[in-house]
């Protein structure tokens, strides 16, 4: 069926109409409409593959979009003045297409957003860790995906797409399709991905990890011992999985 392009700064991506969140998209991204039910439609996200059902309302136009926010998140303006009111807070990862740029402003169909906050579609960041320390501090949210709340999965996922390394949404298949997977024991490295059942985490270096989890209720560094010993303790086993992602040339 035909594509479309999310047009509110967050949406839900609902198991079924009315159910359960398991994901969200954000501002711009693009999606494949396949099906429609009584003010809901089913989408697949471009990004990701991943499927659910959003409101009708929440989408329109496929626009190329031309550049991302970069920044953990920022304002869209009624006018390229920051003391003009602002239409929508927008997040990290959402996609705009600036029809022109007016001083420190570009020009988009949701208002002027600052030009320091945007990158170019196909500009890349280069350190995943980097990336998600934009995220400190964000509430943890189960299928969050935004500066507003975000879950350990969601967190992965924006700071690998960010840097150019294809991720899925949930943890479960970033832990078999994301960069290669290191025999048991090896040390970890910054950017090194470590899994449990049902969590991820970034290792910030050999002694740090970051990651959105529900001991902080946020995204927080946690040292790597205690976590791995905590995570055990709550009966959640031990690492299952240690991956390192190849970064994008």
């Amino acid at each position: 069926m035909s594509g479309r392009a999310v047009i509110r700064p967050i949406v839900d991506l609902l198991r079924r109409p009315d159910g359960p969140r398991d994901r969200q998209v954000l501002l711009g991204e693009r999606v494949e409409v396949l099906e429609v039910s009584e003010g809901w439609v089913r989408i697949r996200a471009a990004k990701d593959g991943y499927e659910g059902w959003v409101p009708a309302t929440a989408l329109g136009e496929d626009t190329e979009p031309t550049h991302w926010v970069s920044a953990p998140s920022t304002h869209a303006y009624t006018e390229a003045d920051l003391k003009s009111p602002d239409r929508m807070a927008i997040s990290f990862g959402s996609r705009v297409a600036v029809r022109a740029v007016t001083g420190r402003f570009a020009e988009t169909a949701h208002g002027h957003i600052p030009v320091q906050h945007l990158m170019q579609v196909g500009e890349r960041m280069t350190d995943p860790v980097a990336v998600a320390e934009l995220f400190l501090g964000t509430p943890y949210l189960w299928g969050g995906d935004s500066r507003w709340g975000i879950d350990c999965s969601g967190l992965v996922q924006a700071a690998l797409l960010a840097c150019g390394i294809d991720c899925p949404g949930d943890s479960g298949p970033q832990s078999r399709a994301v960069g290669g997977l290191l025999p048991a024991g090896t040390p970890p490295e910054r950017g090194d991905l470590l899994f449990w059942t049902g969590h991820v985490a970034l290792v910030a270096d050999a002694g740090w990890i970051l990651h959105a989890n529900g001991k902080d209720m946020a995204v927080a560094y946690e040292p790597l011992a205690d976590g791995i010993a905590r995570i055990a303790a709550q009966g959640e086993g031990p690492v299952t999985a240690h991956r390192r992602p190849a970064i994008a040339a």
